[in-house]
């Protein structure tokens, strides 16, 4: 199996200590602020830039290992790379654009090999033969796809590539790239601003900061179990507050948590506990938006809590609503909730509802103390 196994650390030009793994047919999502190194990463990966330390592989072969001063150039990497920019010649039409990948094939091939791959992106043999202005955003990125895919890779590398692209034919591009995965069962490595975008499309997140990886995994585990605050904060998590560790219930395997509100109010709740916090601790928390929904009537599951709540803003952004919800009791408590369905269209600014919150969604960070 030709899985990339990634052990770098660079000092210059800019800071970066990533150790990463993707298997063949998985897509690995990389996320962080500019800035992050995730940019470095992918010249790294190319062979654009040397790590000072580590190694680099594709399977057995092995593209960078510092130790013993292995530094393979980008060309005997087989790296397919697509940029957010399509980075294709202006003068050339579809065809020669991906053509020019297919250096290794006789020069009497190469024109009949494109337009093979052209269509595998769903581009027209009259679209082929066009120049990249005389083709939209969306059709230049599958030309520069098929590009990066001539070259039949053993590693593909995706930076910010659908960013330039109208919501309409990024659409497009998603659905066509989860039916090339299915084809191609080579590692993709994907930088994206996108959040949504990422969790979409990739099987593991990687979340890097300062050129380091904070957190790595499944995305619906980093989201609902973030290793800090930091990475709640990129990601963008809407529901995370402040509280204070109480200590333990009269419940096995539950403890008592404070949640804190900005003018002291504290509601307390029950939250799963590993006993690793001392009782007195300062912590922060977050809970996904499946532990939240509103009340519909009947009787609540063990370990759910009913609020009652006053529905202080409500934006609808088409087939979704954002509401954010203040607890009666203690109203700098605010709780974000993204509602679809009819029902969300009856809600008005200022109506009283019921809040229903899986506690078992609860996931605590302590705080470090100075």
């Amino acid at each position: 199996m030709n899985e990339l196994t990634v052990d770098v650390q660079l000092n210059r030009p800019v800071a970066l200590s990533v150790r990463i793994d993707c298997k063949p047919g998985e897509l690995l999502a990389v996320v962080g602020p500019s800035g992050a190194g995730k940019t470095s990463l992918l010249k790294v990966l190319a062979g654009l830039m040397n790590p000072q330390m580590g190694q680099i592989s594709v399977g057995e072969a092995v593209w960078v290992d510092c130790q013993h001063k292995i530094f393979r150039k980008p060309s005997e990497r087989r790296v397919g790379m697509v940029f957010q920019d399509y980075a294709l010649m202006p003068h050339l039409d579809a065809a020669d654009n991906v053509a020019l990948a297919l250096d290794h094939l006789p020069k009497a091939t190469r024109r009949a090999e494109a337009l093979v791959w052209l269509n595998k992106v769903r581009l027209t043999a009259g679209q082929a033969h066009r120049r990249p202005q005389a083709l939209s955003g969306g059709q230049q990125q599958r030309v520069a796809l098929a590009r990066a895919l001539a070259r039949q890779p053993a590693l593909l590398l995706l930076d910010e590539p659908f960013s330039a692209v109208d919501q309409m034919n990024r659409q497009s591009l998603y659905g066509l790239l989860a039916e090339l995965r299915q084809q191609l069962n080579i590692p993709i490595v994907l930088v994206t601003h996108d959040l949504n975008e990422a969790r979409l499309l990739c099987d593991r997140l990687v979340v890097l900061d300062e050129g380091q990886v904070l957190q790595s995994g499944p995305p619906r585990e980093v989201y609902r179990r973030p290793r800090n605050m930091r990475v709640a904060d990129l990601l963008g998590i809407q529901n995370r507050f402040q509280g204070v560790w109480l200590g333990e219930s009269d419940e096995p395997g539950w403890g008592r948590l404070g949640w804190m509100g900005q003018h002291g109010e504290s509601i307390e709740l029950l939250a799963s506990d590993k006993g690793k916090i001392p009782a007195g601790f300062e912590v922060s928390w977050v809970i996904h938006g499946d532990g939240i929904r509103l009340y519909t009537g009947g009787d609540l599951p063990a370990h759910h809590r009913l609020f009652e709540a006053s529905l202080s803003r409500h934006r609808d952004l088409g087939e979704l609503s954002m509401l954010e919800l203040s607890i009666h009791h203690a109203p700098s408590l605010i709780v974000r909730l993204a509602l679809s369905g009819p029902e969300r269209l009856r809600l008005q600014a200022g109506q009283s509802v019921q809040l229903v919150m899986d506690l078992s969604y609860i996931h605590i960070m302590p705080k470090k103390q100075h």
